[in-house]
């Protein structure tokens, strides 16, 4: 359970499970993304990426500080507002975009895929694609499970019991936007010898 995780339940615990859900596709989308990249073979695209990392972590990992502050600080209600559409939007753009600042992602498709013998058939853009598929949908079920278990418990949870949750998922999501800073900056500072 990373950060999108944390995020997903505490998101389905404060505003419902529409918006848990929609918080995870933005993650499923950003998996297919990586996952297209690593299929196709777009080596540009992932070299570019991978050689981009340290600002990628640290805009991530500034961000993931920002939500953590956030959502240590907000206070539940009795019940989740209704959401709205922007609100939605703004959920799975912030998934969608977290998601896309693990540019190491790409590396993990490309040895499933290679592993699975994807890339040996030169150009089987059918397997590539239908590949790409199965990362969105089980990417996606993933999500669907999440936020509709974590909707069940919403409500058994007391409001005392919803903010030390929030204070728990900000504190973890704080401590994974550091982790990701400090990655960052000891990759990007690191000695390497010749």
């Amino acid at each position: 359970m990373g950060p999108i995780g944390v995020l997903c339940i505490r998101r389905t615990l404060a505003y419902g499970r529409r918006s848990g859900l929609v918080s995870g596709l933005g993650a499923a989308t950003a998996d297919a993304l990586y996952g297209c990249v690593a299929a196709f073979g777009l080596t540009i695209i992932s070299h570019f990426l991978i050689h981009q990392q340290f600002w990628l972590r640290f805009v991530g990992g500034s961000f993931l500080f920002y939500l953590g502050i956030r959502t240590f600080l907000s206070r539940p209600g009795d019940t989740p507002p209704p959401a709205r559409r922007l609100d939605l939007a703004g959920d799975y753009i912030s998934t969608f975009f977290l998601t896309l600042t693990n540019p190491l992602t790409i590396l993990s498709f490309a040895a499933v895929f290679a592993g699975l013998g994807l890339g040996e058939s030169g150009g089987d853009y059918w397997n590539a694609g239908g590949m790409v598929l199965g990362v969105f949908m089980g990417s996606a079920f993933w999500w669907v499970i999440l936020s509709s278990g974590t909707a069940i418990f919403r409500e058994r949870i007391s409001l005392r019991g919803l903010s030390w949750i929030n204070r728990i998922s900000g504190l973890v999501i704080l401590g994974f936007g550091v982790a990701a800073m400090v990655a960052s900056l000891t990759g990007f500072f690191s000695f390497r010898p010749r």
